[in-house]
C-alpha cells in the first residue's frame, strides 16, 4: 500500500532535523577543539618570550684538545742548547732573553740565563717568590715544590696573580701560573705556563713542560 503523500513529506523533515541537529552538534564540538592550542603550538608560544639557548663552548682559555704541538728551538741568543714544544699556531715576539708564544688568555713563555748553581726549593721561595711578588699584581698562593719531567727533577713554582688590562675591553683576567726552572751545566731555562685559573690546562701544560730536553 503506498504510503499517504503528507506522511511521507513529515518523515522527510523530521529526517532532515535529525541529520542538521547532529551536524550542529558536531560542528560545536569541532569549534570547541581548535580554540584549545595543540601540544606544538604551546610549546612554541612559551618559547616565544625566551632566547635560544646557547650554543656551548669551551670556557675562556682552555687549549683544544685536537691542539697540533711543533718544536721551538731557539737560533739566537745567549743559549740555544734546549727544544720545548708550543702549540702551532700561537703569535711568537721575543724580548732579550725571553720569548713568548700568546693565544687568546694563554702564555708561555720561556726565558734563558746564566746561573751558578741548579735551582733548589729554597732558592726558588726565597729569592723567585718575593721578585714575583713585587712584580705581579696581587700576587697570591706560591707553592714550591720539586717534580718530574723527561728532562729530569725540576722545580716547579704555582702561583695566581692580575693579567695587564686588556687594551680593548679593559677586562682584567684572575691567572693561574705553572713555572719550571730547568738547569744543566751553568744554564737555566725558566718556562712559564698562564691562563685563567678556571680553564682545564692540566693535560696541555703537561705536555710543553714534559716535551723539554736539552740539546
Amino acid at each position: 500500500m503506498a504510503a499517504h503523500p503528507r506522511t511521507s513529506a513529515i518523515a522527510g523533515l523530521t529526517l532532515v532535523a535529525a541529520v542538521t541537529a547532529g551536524c550542529s552538534g558536531s560542528t560545536s564540538h569541532s569549534g570547541s577543539a581548535t580554540t584549545t592550542p595543540s601540544p606544538s603550538a604551546s610549546s612554541a608560544g612559551g618559547g616565544a618570550g625566551r632566547a635560544a639557548a646557547p650554543t656551548e663552548s669551551n670556557p675562556p682559555g682552555d687549549i683544544p684538545d685536537n691542539q697540533v704541538y711543533v718544536a721551538y728551538r731557539p737560533t739566537g741568543g745567549s743559549f740555544t742548547g734546549f727544544t720545548v714544544k708550543v702549540p702551532e699556531g700561537w703569535a711568537r715576539t721575543a724580548q732579550g732573553s725571553t720569548t713568548a708564544f700568546t693565544d687568546k688568555l694563554n702564555t708561555i713563555r720561556i726565558t734563558a740565563t746564566s746561573a751558578a748553581k741548579a735551582p733548589t726549593v729554597g732558592s726558588v721561595t726565597n729569592t723567585v717568590v718575593p721578585q714575583l711578588r713585587s712584580q705581579v699584581a696581587k700576587f697570591a698562593a706560591p707553592k714550591v715544590a720539586e717534580v718530574n719531567r723527561h728532562a729530569g727533577r725540576v722545580v716547579r713554582l704555582t702561583y695566581q696573580g692580575d693579567s695587564a688590562r686588556d687594551p680593548v675591553t679593559g677586562k682584567v683576567v684572575r691567572d693561574a701560573f705553572e713555572r719550571y726552572a730547568f738547569y744543566r751545566s751553568g744554564h737555566e731555562v725558566d718556562l712559564t705556563l698562564s691562563g685563567p685559573v678556571n680553564a682545564d690546562n692540566v693535560d696541555p701544560w703537561r705536555i710543553v713542560s714534559d716535551s723539554f730536553t736539552w740539546r
